[in-house]
């Protein structure tokens, strides 16, 4: 098997459906085999599968298993000699899927390549990144970073993203794998249960020697964030609790305190402009409605 396709599934039904409807139109040239993990969805996506793609390999999961859990779930099913990590929500273009391919043949060191992800009008999105540090963090946390780096920083700008590269970590909505570096460096990091799985995962490969490459010639459409969307109240949580997390694993419990203590300034601060704004500007709802999201964080987000 050439290529293991995994799919993880969230009440995305209707994108599914059209997710694996590209794949099998711009299917790779050797041997592939599809996975979906469902992650316990009410919209009737399994019955989807069942009655329009017999031929993907199901995973059911009762409950919410996390990204990084239902992908490994998938992985370890598995036997291609590449993996694909590829969102629900993710369409992918013609010979996509082969391009990553032959990107990673010619370049035996590539523990992982991603693709190039574009907006539904195939307008730039953001798709490789630098790893964050807590000068970067920082800095994205008080809007300052586009006055030290670019306006899309931690991401390559439009016209770097027309080349392919080395980087430090690509995103997971298309991103394949080598197996033999799985091997050396483990599956996902399951503590992560949403947000960072992917940089970690990119962190480890370059720590254990192998090179994380972004691909300008495999593009995908990704609509983004579709599973995120039906728990945003716990969106943002997630991804500070789970950047907290990468700054303890990698830089220690001193590192994790200090981006903790950045995060809830931020949010404090945050709190009092659109308390204030709120109070300049009573007929304006907006305001009462930031000031509650940012202090309902302040209070959930604990040191």
């Amino acid at each position: 098997m050439k290529l293991s396709i995994i799919i993880v599934n969230w009440n995305t039904r209707t994108l599914l459906a059209s997710c694996l409807t590209a794949v099998y139109a711009y299917p790779p040239q050797g041997t592939f085999d599809v996975w979906v993990v469902d992650n316990g969805s009410t919209d009737g996506s399994q019955e989807m599968l069942r009655h329009s793609f017999p031929q993907v390999h199901l995973v059911q999961n009762e409950e919410n298993a996390g990204f990084a859990r239902a992908n490994n779930q998938a992985i370890r099913a598995t036997a291609g000699e590449y993996v694909l990590l590829l969102n629900s929500d993710a369409m992918v273009l013609p010979d996509t899927l082969q391009q990553l391919i032959d990107f990673a043949d010619l370049h035996p060191q590539a523990g992982i390549v991603g693709a190039q992800c574009l907006n539904p009008d195939e307008s730039f999105q953001a798709s490789f990144n630098t790893f964050p540090t807590l000068l970067s963090e920082g800095l994205l946390l008080f809007g300052m970073a586009s006055r030290f780096y670019s306006p899309y920083f931690p991401s390559g700008a439009p016209e770097e993203s027309q080349h392919n590269r080395q980087c430090d970590w690509v995103g997971g909505a298309c991103l394949m794998a080598r197996r033999s570096a799985l091997d050396e460096i483990g599956l996902l990091d399951e503590t992560y249960f949403m947000y960072v799985e992917e940089t970690d995962w990119c962190y480890r490969m370059a720590q254990a020697g192998w090179s994380v490459f972004y691909c300008a010639d495999a593009r995908v459409i990704h609509y983004g964030g579709q599973s995120a969307n039906r728990a945003s109240a716990q969106q943002r949580l997630r991804l500070y609790q789970s950047k907290a997390r990468y700054f303890r694993k990698h830089q220690g419990a001193r590192a994790e305190f200090l981006f903790r203590g950045m995060v809830q300034i931020s949010a404090l601060l945050k709190s009092g402009y659109w308390f204030g704004r709120s109070l300049l500007n009573r007929a304006d709802g907006r305001p009462r409605q930031q000031f509650f999201s940012h202090w309902s964080f302040v209070k959930n987000y604990r040191l």
